[in-house]
């Protein structure tokens, strides 16, 4: 085969050597929603609730809150935990399924609010394992040279999106953000990221009807609907190997972890996957989910926002995080904690 010819060469940037993530943030609206007020629109119990998934309450968002709201509270918290101007910023990732709008994406608006203009700034649409995403190519991104400091956030306004008469899937969405800074680092504190799909099983987890349904046809809202047995079962069976996967190309075992930080989709779901890694019970797991339900995009940071401020993981330790959802879709990777 012969080869093309070519007049020059480029010299692109030379990036940093490693990376790490800097800083993390998290924001959750005011109103708490208990299990008791769910029950009144769905014909169920606090305890059955309990029991299927381990939530107690969710946080949702006020109606006139958006997503760029939450975003932006949660990334200035990152960006000053970062000791990071906005104005280092050389990119925002914002993961989200549930920005209202089509076009424009969320991320340039927030870059704007934040004073990180003109950074590239885009959405990307990849559900619960949106934030692991994000943080994989900021990874990326800060080691190729394009962006010094990258800004991920994660955000979700559920509520919107969410039958509160659907008894399957009323009781577990919530709404938050949660935002990390990554940038240039002398040790490596990202590890190799281990991702892919299966969209052969898309309906599982899916807006009901697409947009132009609502256009042609008189529908119902689209709401997000679950395949709740074939979801927990996909997640349980097939999530442990890769989050095995990130641990062996990271180098490292479970027993070296100082946190274990999944998507929190279900209780469940996290106590079944300790128990097919193996993970030695001094390790702290993340539960968040609890207390704030399934904010898709925006679990993991949030959830690690919490551990940190509440001294369960230990700043500088290593942490194993997955996610995995609608697409269906998944990545893990271990990191260095900020």
């Amino acid at each position: 085969m012969t080869q093309p010819t070519h007049r020059g060469t480029l010299n692109p940037p030379a990036g940093a050597k490693h990376a790490r993530i800097w800083g993390v943030g998290g924001y959750r609206p005011e109103r708490v929603v208990t299990n008791e007020e769910v029950c009144t629109w769905i014909d169920s119990s606090d305890e059955w609730i309990r029991e299927r998934s381990g939530i107690v309450s969710r946080r949702w968002a006020a109606p006139e809150e958006s997503v760029v709201d939450m975003a932006e509270q949660a990334a200035r918290k990152a960006l000053a935990a970062a000791g990071i101007n906005p104005s280092q910023v050389g990119a925002v990732i914002l993961a989200t399924v549930t920005h209202p709008y089509q076009t424009p994406a969320a991320a340039p608006i927030l870059a704007d609010r934040l004073g990180a203009t003109p950074a590239a700034a885009f959405d990307i649409s990849a559900a619960c394992a949106g934030y692991c995403h994000g943080i994989s190519l900021a990874n990326d991104m800060v080691r190729g040279g394009s962006a010094e400091y990258v800004l991920v956030v994660g955000v979700e306004k559920l509520s919107d999106f969410t039958d509160k008469h659907d008894r399957g899937t009323a009781f577990i969405f919530g709404d938050g953000a949660g935002a990390a800074v990554v940038g240039p680092s002398d040790f490596p504190g990202i590890g190799p990221t281990v991702w892919g799909s299966d969209g052969a099983q898309w309906e599982t987890i899916s807006q009901r009807d697409p947009w132009t349904s609502v256009r042609d046809h008189d529908v119902d809202w689209p709401a997000i609907g679950m395949a709740g047995q074939s979801v927990f079962r996909w997640a349980v069976w097939s999530m442990a190997p890769v989050a095995q996967a990130a641990l062996d190309k990271a180098g490292v075992s479970a027993d070296d972890l100082d946190a274990f930080i999944p998507h929190q989709a279900n209780m469940r779901i996290i106590d079944a996957m300790i128990k097919q890694l193996k993970l030695p019970a001094h390790i702290p797991v993340a539960r968040d989910i609890a207390e704030t339900g399934n904010t898709s995009a925006a679990s993991i940071p949030l959830a690690t926002e919490r551990m940190l401020e509440q001294g369960e993981a230990p700043h500088g330790g290593l942490a194993l995080q997955i996610g995995f959802g609608a697409g269906l879709v998944y990545a893990a990777q271990v990191v260095v904690l900020p």
